[in-house]
């Protein structure tokens, strides 16, 4: 049986896994990307984060490309709940994982729900 961090594994391999998206769009495409949004340094931020964690969780921070939804990113979806967040800085960065990651309490004021078509204001 595999183990990680004297945790036995989990169904879904890791306990939580984060995707923030980092794609780049060329500067002439008609939609944005979640990279000219600041996506790479937030990602950076949240790799650099989870990795000073002391849990017992075996916790993920991977890049993602294009999650399709750029008009609402930078984006960050955590699995295997399939929780969708817009972050602007690393603070909201730090929310997500104090609160979220680590709590276990959606970050409200940043989520994004299922259909939206439009950046949260």
């Amino acid at each position: 049986m595999n183990e990680r961090k004297g945790r036995k594994a989990v169904k879904s391999y890791y306990d939580i896994h984060l995707f923030s998206c980092t794609n780049q769009r060329a500067a002439d495409h008609p939609r944005e990307s979640c990279a000219t949004r600041g996506g790479v340094d937030l990602q950076a931020h949240l790799k650099a984060r989870v990795k000073t964690l002391e849990t017992n969780l075996f916790i993920r921070a991977n890049k993602a490309g294009c999650l399709d939804r750029c008009e609402l990113g930078p984006v960050l979806v955590i699995y295997p709940e399939g929780t969708w967040y817009h972050v602007k800085t690393t603070s909201d960065v730090d929310e997500i994982i104090d609160r979220h990651v680590l709590g276990g309490a959606k970050v409200t004021r940043l989520l994004l729900a299922p259909d939206a078509q439009n950046p949260p204001r």
